[in-house]
């Protein structure tokens, strides 16, 4: 497995997102624990060292699940995990909350559920907009100094909120979408990651399935599942962005892989400062996927995957576009 750098922190360029391992926006049959800790072994066996979860999803289940996974192969990851969503202070009402105290609590239950005595890469999850973030990332920079976290990230947030971040404490990482399908990073994010040495992890880098070819019908979507409110999954839309999976199929065919081998291959070849974290609950799947650390594509190959269209479409329903830090 080749290795990409967030900041200083060096991980392997794919690795394993672990949210659908807890239920959370789970489609496609029940839970099987078992089935997710052969998931983060397989995983580890073939090299993938940068583990994501967040004490949100499950919520805590999937960071216990990690725990589990990781209890004697500590040493062979890089634990990656969230705080912010979830308010432990008891204000049910609170959708974010990034204060000093509940990031305190928020990692002491994360050190436990994951079963370690360091988070490798802690971020605050959504921007808290009644937390300034110079407050929030000081709080994280104390728990770097108490060695209970080595390197801090923010997921979803804006080029401001990541200068003032910075500013403060260095931030290894931020996490966002970025795929074949969701390209808005390359106009103003990614330049200023790189200005500064900070890492892209890209999360949804299959385009929440839509890029392995998988579904060629909204009516295929099972009942329950979120993506039948996803604006990308619904009418006129759906069918416009198939012509994104049209071309990554003709190349996969060319190539003789498969459409998510060539949604990540892509994705990866965009540099050595992103790495991309397909989620998974399945063995099958976490092996197709690192695998596309494998595929090379051709110069021509690239050019027409990169002269294709992103998805039309807002990427999240309006209430979770309400939540991104802009």
């Amino acid at each position: 497995m080749q290795h990409a750098m967030l900041g200083r922190q060096r991980v392997s360029r794919i690795g394993l997102g672990t949210m659908s391992m807890s239920g959370t926006l789970l489609s496609g049959g029940a839970l099987d624990d078992a089935e997710s800790v052969r998931a983060i072994h397989r995983a580890l066996d073939l090299g993938v060292t940068h583990i994501d979860t967040a004490e949100s999803y499950g919520p805590f289940h999937s960071e216990e699940i990690v725990g589990r996974a990781l209890e004697g192969r500590r040493d062979q990851a890089v634990i990656a995990t969230k705080f912010g969503i979830l308010s432990h202070g008891g204000d049910a009402t609170a959708m974010f909350d990034s204060s000093p105290a509940n990031i305190r609590t928020a990692v002491e239950g994360s050190l436990k559920r994951l079963r370690t005595d360091r988070i490798d890469l802690y971020y605050q999850h959504r921007v808290d907009r009644n937390t300034p973030i110079e407050e929030t990332i000081g709080t994280v920079a104390e728990l770097v100094a108490e060695g209970k976290v080595l390197h801090v990230g923010l997921s979803e947030a804006s080029p401001d909120t990541i200068r003032r971040a910075h500013a403060v404490h260095p931030i290894s990482a931020l996490q966002t979408e970025y795929s074949l399908w969701t390209r808005d990073v390359e106009a103003k994010l990614l330049p200023l990651l790189r200005e500064l040495g900070i890492g892209l992890v890209p999360y949804s880098p299959l385009g929440h399935g839509f890029l392995t070819g998988g579904i060629r019908a909204p009516e295929e979507i099972p009942e329950g599942d979120w993506r039948k409110t996803n604006p990308r999954f619904i009418g006129e839309a759906f069918r416009q962005n198939l012509r994104l999976v049209d071309e990554v199929r003709a190349i996969a065919a060319e190539v003789g892989v498969t459409p998510a081998q060539i949604a990540l291959a892509w994705l990866v070849a965009q540099g050595g400062d992103i790495a991309p974290i397909p989620g998974s609950r399945r063995v099958a799947r976490v092996e197709e996927n690192t695998a596309a650390d494998g595929v090379v594509l051709t110069a021509g190959q690239l050019h027409r995957l990169d002269s294709l269209t992103p998805a039309t479409g807002a990427r999240h329903d309006d209430f979770n576009e309400s939540t991104i830090d802009r």
